[in-house]
């Protein structure tokens, strides 16, 4: 009985680390691209994952996320973040060029 009840205990145990684990990435996640937010006005210099860039304003943001999340989570957040930001980008009517349509060939009879 008791080495039932001690690996129930250890699996609690196990949760709660990753839980935490899980909660400090998302902070650490959330600060990175709060900064990148905050100096979006900023040249990007640096290249992170799946070819974002950031200012160098962020290193510190960044290095904190590449060292507290997975690298498979960081890839996967940053896809994420680029796609989102290419949807917003297409939605802004203003930032579109004029729209060229293609010349119609007249039809021959």
């Amino acid at each position: 009985m008791e080495a039932y009840l001690s690996k129930y205990e250890v699996d609690n145990i196990q949760k709660d680390v990753l839980l935490n684990a899980r909660l400090n990435c998302y902070k650490a996640r959330d600060a990175f691209y709060a900064c990148l937010e905050k100096n979006g006005n900023k040249k990007a210099t640096e290249v992170a994952s799946v070819g974002l860039l950031y200012p160098v304003e962020c290193k510190k943001t960044r290095d904190l996320y590449d060292n507290t999340c997975r690298r498979t989570w960081v890839k996967h957040f940053d896809r994420q973040y680029c796609a989102k930001k290419k949807r917003l980008l297409d939605d802004n009517e203003a930032r579109r060029g004029p729209i060229t349509l293609p010349a119609t060939i007249p039809k021959s009879t």
